[in-house]
């Protein structure tokens, strides 16, 4: 589970795993504090830090088939913000079966480790508890070992990725921090065992569950905690800046609610933030965390729910569009312009031919960029153009939930991409540029490789009849 919570006395078992990565220029290592606490101290049923362990529970909620939540909306609602650990524990709760964790971690070849699952209550509510019990000797791992372990796991691939992604985010957020190179970032031993167990436990939940993820604005705590090389303030650095692109809000309390590996799995699965979605709420999984927070129950709630058809998903999840009007640029320059937008995050850039003033032909060059990619993005399109200003206003999005699969085609393997949520049918697009390699390597059309790569999608997906686009 994560490198989960520094123990700063406020509530959370607050995530030093995460800031147990070395910075610098000498490889040392940044154990930030208290992390051992996770992997060690529950062992007994009775009062952990508020999160009372259940020897019998009454009640379990039944485990739940695999892609349960296609189409639907999974909302967090993290008014206690969010950890790895009470991530997974809420989704098992939500009904994930717990084998779907076990068999995940174990795949990666990692070994000297346990994982439970406890049942229990914080407060009056019931919750479940996911916990990491380390044995001692775990060696050193960087992020080229753990993407390299990843790599080789023998996970779906969509678990492989998901995992590799959000590993990545974390890492990079590391790197930014300490001013040193992804790969170099290291996770201290327990932190690493913790760190991996949560996100490989998460990947493979959120694919189980199959739904867009969608996260409330996450409280941030203040204050500071003990790291090994001194005090750190309160968000972390490396949760900041995993969090780019989604709602945060103030607190109110000194005290790590959002941790850099919740961030990195938030940041790296949600479609963006909002207050609380327009839809059906259907099942409910809660996770605990394991310390006492001094005005709300340590405690993440994750909301199955189905979308209406009027569902509008853009508060909080705004996006920015700049444009620039050129009148005295050839095709060429505005070409490359557009390539560089999308190439450094542009979600989508677009030209528009418009007669200017005295009759001058000219364009509009367009791009849907995130706020935090705003003004980077906005000095790149003044350096790369003719244009003397660029304007820029908020759009909201509604997003049609989407994922990717493999298959298998007698042609070789093509991804595709599915969408879905409550818009009509799924829509199949393989990916073109992948189906041109297949078409030439076999000496075929690309339009026969893409034929096989919709039926292929239809029959792993169950799906009789499909909007496909090509």
């Amino acid at each position: 589970m994560s490198h989960d919570h520094h123990d700063d006395g406020q509530g959370h078992r607050h995530e030093s795993r995460e800031h147990e990565h070395s910075h610098g220029p000498d490889d040392h290592h940044d154990d930030c504090g208290h992390g051992h606490a996770r992997a060690h101290s529950h062992h007994h049923a009775g009062v952990v830090g508020g999160f009372r362990a259940a020897e019998q529970p009454k009640t379990w909620r039944s485990e739940r088939e695999p892609g349960f939540g296609r189409g639907k909306i999974l909302y967090f609602d993290a008014f206690s913000g969010v950890a790895g650990d009470m991530t997974v524990a809420a989704l098992v709760d939500l009904g994930v079966p717990s084998r779907i964790v076990e068999e995940a971690v174990f795949s990666t070849g990692m070994r000297g480790y346990a994982l439970h699952f406890r049942h229990g209550y914080v407060g009056s509510i019931g919750a479940l508890k996911f916990e990491v019990d380390i044995d001692e000797g775990q060696k050193e791992r960087n992020f080229a070992d753990i993407d390299a372990m990843l790599g080789q796991a023998n996970l779906r691939v969509e678990v492989k990725q998901t995992a590799r992604n959000i590993f990545r985010r974390l890492a990079e957020a590391e790197a930014a921090v300490h001013r040193k190179s992804v790969e170099s970032v290291h996770f201290h031993e327990v932190g690493a065992v913790d760190s991996i167990a949560d996100i490989v436990g998460a990947a493979a939940c959120l694919e189980y569950v199959g739904a867009a993820v969608w996260v409330s604005p996450l409280p941030m705590g203040r204050g500071f905690i003990q790291c090994r090389h001194g005090n750190i303030p309160l968000p972390a650095p490396a949760t900041v800046s995993c969090l780019n692109g989604l709602a945060t809000r103030d607190a109110g309390i000194d005290a790590e609610l959002v941790t850099p590996t919740g961030a990195a799995i938030l940041g790296t699965m949600a479609k963006g933030s909002v207050r609380w979605p327009a839809f059906s709420p259907l099942s409910v999984g809660w996770g605990a965390g394991s310390r006492v927070l001094p005005d709300r129950p340590n405690l993440l709630r994750v909301v199955l729910g189905a979308a209406s058809e009027a569902a509008d998903l853009s508060e909080g999840s705004d996006h920015v569009v700049i444009e620039a009007n050129v009148d005295d640029s050839t095709g060429e320059l505005a070409g490359h312009a557009l390539t560089l937008l999308l190439e450094q995050g542009a979600l989508d850039a677009w030209a528009v031919p418009i007669t200017m003033k005295k009759g001058r032909p000219g364009m509009v060059l367009s791009a849907i960029v995130a706020p935090s990619d705003e003004t980077r993005l906005t000095a790149l399109l003044i350096r790369e153009t003719t244009t003397l200003g660029v304007r820029r206003h908020r759009a909201g999005r509604t997003v049609r939930p989407r994922r990717m699969v493999e298959v298998t085609t007698r042609y070789g393997v093509v991804s595709v991409k599915v969408s879905e949520g409550p818009f009509g049918p799924p829509q199949l697009k393989p990916e073109f540029d992948g189906c041109v390699v297949l078409a030439r390597s076999n000496d075929v059309p690309v339009r026969e490789v893409l034929a096989e790569a919709v039926g292929a999608a239809r029959s792993v997906l169950g799906l009789s009849q499909v909007n496909d686009r090509h």
